[in-house]
């Protein structure tokens, strides 16, 4: 057991078996002197003069021992506490809380949402956050390296994190590269107006009416919903996952820098992520008080948010708010993905990672109902512009941040400003999310009455938690292989996101978004449950908690209470075991 202050993290191997300086060691020399020739005395004169000469004796033969004496090379930690607070919020805080949260809270009862919500949070989502955190700090390591020193016999569960993570990384960078395109075309409207304001450029159809103009056309479609279809996506030129067509070039290229962006902020590795949290986590919320700021002045924005918060009592009675509100809460935290543990093993041993569970995950929490406010009045201001109900209008998931929101921008004055801070937002969340940990709930479905067209809808199904925690892999990696990989950072992480860009380079054809659905829907959502439930296991079964709590104790001088170790120990696993919650 280390004592306070230890350091048990992977800096002390390091330096194992390493020649780094060469210390020669004195000859050996004999303890008995060697004795000099003598003569007896009772040998005749001429006897001993007859004698021959005796040889000096040689000293013995000895050899230089040369012995490697390398100082363990210290593991890196956070240059100041906030940026590893602000590091953990960007992971956090994602698109998730932007375009679900909203969505599955009205859904749910609106403001009586916030109860089975709070209690999900307080029962099963801090004691994993902090568990995680607890862990990364006391064993200095990534997830593949720590159970090593908890359960080997589970190390598997660390490798299946990377893979997991490696294959979200082949298609989320592509939402992000999304948002890339519709911010070059911002910026390239602001001597004219947004390309999704009107009916009359080449991609358009003449089915698409704007928002403004009464519909003709039962089935007609709106300026943004096929400049998205049909501009960026192009998936008119495909004809599903059968035949997805060539890549698309310019989408190519934004998704390209997205990855130059990711290797940048993670070559360095918490030197480099440490200064690029500044920006990527701090933005989102000035673009979000800004929006907040504007979305409440336009008319129908009241409406938008009474319909937002407004309690249904009788819906609490109903099992699936529930499993609404713990998914929510899992998903949301990202427990069980790796990064959680990458980023806190870069703290200090005696960091109070308690009190830091408890503020990141209350800036979550807080953040997705701000979210909510930015989203309905939004929203409201939409329904009244188009005469309709905000049911009609409202979508979850990439319809809403890349249709009905961008549909609203285009109708207010100064659309271009509004859509370029708009985009940014977006693609610093999604960074943030990517280099910490890529976090996002990916929530569309294919409409089976037409699968020609890409639609999305607004069911509760297909909820997933996508992260690609590429801080994780490449801190994991790097711990694991010091020697191979450790020393060598900025290769090793050029040469991962060369690959994991070569295999999302499918996603940037012109029906690559229905792989993206196919990957997601397909994807890891199951899997990551379990792996947290393997996890929580090895950690509170096997290791044992109360050898867990003396870790925590080390790190923080007192030992974690009894409602921890009760969540640890029974609640959370009621929290995984629910049927309805794992199969939802």
């Amino acid at each position: 057991m280390l004592m306070q202050g230890g350091s048990p993290g992977p800096e002390r191997r390091y330096g194992e078996n390493e020649a780094a300086s060469d210390v020669e060691m004195p000859p050996a020399t004999s303890s008995t002197p060697c004795p000099a020739p003598t003569t007896a005395a009772h040998d005749p004169p001429d006897q001993h003069a007859q004698r021959p000469p005796t040889q000096p004796t040689q000293p013995p033969k000895t050899r230089s021992v040369v012995v490697s004496l390398t100082p363990a090379r210290e593991r890196e930690t956070w240059a100041k506490k906030v940026e590893f607070l602000l590091a953990v919020v960007g992971f956090a805080v994602d698109l998730g809380n932007v375009w679900r949260f909203p969505y599955i809270c009205y859904q749910n009862g609106g403001g009586a949402f916030l109860i089975p919500y709070c209690i999900m949070l307080l029962f099963g989502g801090l004691p994993l956050f902090f568990l995680e955190l607890a862990l990364g700090q006391y064993h200095r390591c990534g997830c593949i390296t720590l159970w090593k020193r908890i359960c080997p016999a589970l190390k598997g569960v660390g490798y299946a994190i990377c893979m997991i993570d490696i294959y979200m990384g082949m298609y989320y960078n592509t939402i992000i590269g999304w948002a890339v395109y519709y911010l070059i075309a911002s910026l390239a409207s602001i001597s004219s107006s947004l390309p999704w304001t009107s009916c009359d450029n080449e991609w358009n159809t003449p089915l698409c009416t704007p928002i403004t103009s009464p519909q003709i056309f039962l089935n007609a479609t709106t300026p943004a919903k096929e400049f998205f279809e049909r501009n960026v996506l192009e998936q008119h030129k495909s004809n599903g996952l059968d035949d997805m067509g060539p890549i698309k070039p310019s989408l190519a290229l934004c998704v390209f820098g997205v990855f130059v962006l990711v290797y940048f902020s993670l070559w360095k590795g918490v030197r480099s992520a440490g200064k690029v949290v500044w920006v990527t986590a701090l933005a989102p919320y000035v673009v979000l008080l800004i929006l907040l700021a504007r979305g409440v002045t336009l008319p129908g924005a009241t409406e938008g948010i009474r319909y937002y918060l407004t309690p249904e009592w009788h819906k609490l009675q109903n099992s699936k708010v529930w499993i609404d509100a713990a998914s929510q809460i899992f998903f949301s935290l990202g427990p069980g993905f790796g990064t959680l543990l990458a980023l806190s093993s870069y703290n200090k041993f005696n960091n109070n990672c308690y009190r830091d569970a408890l503020i990141t995950s209350s800036i979550n929490c807080l953040t997705s109902f701000l979210a909510g406010f930015v989203i309905f009045s939004v929203l409201g201001y939409m329904a009244h512009v188009q005469n309709k109900s905000i049911e009609e209008v409202g979508l979850e998931g990439p319809g809403l941040v890349f249709i009905v929101y961008p549909e609203a921008i285009a109708t207010m004055t100064g659309s271009v400003f509004w859509a370029i801070i708009f985009f940014l937002m977006l693609i610093t969340l999604g960074l943030d999310s990517t280099f910490g940990g890529i976090s996002f709930l990916l929530n569309w479905s294919l409409n089976a009455k037409d699968r020609d067209h890409m639609t999305f809808s607004s069911i509760a199904c297909g909820r997933r938690r996508c992260e690609v925690g590429l801080e994780a892999v490449t801190t994991a990696l790097c711990d694991e292989y010091p020697r191979v990989l450790g020393r060598h950072r900025e290769i090793f992480v050029a040469f991962l996101l060369l690959f994991i860009y070569i295999c999302a380079l499918p996603t940037t054809t012109y029906g690559g978004v229905y792989l993206v659905d196919l990957l997601n829907v397909y994807g890891p959502g199951l899997a990551i449950l379990f792996l947290v439930f393997a996890e929580a296991a090895g950690v509170c079964w096997l290791y044992g908690v109360d050898r867990f709590s003396e870790d925590v104790k080390s790190m923080l001088g007192h030992t974690p209470g009894l409602f921890w170790r009760t969540c640890w120990t029974y609640i959370r696993y009621v929290y995984f075991n629910y049927p309805e919650f794992i199969y939802n």
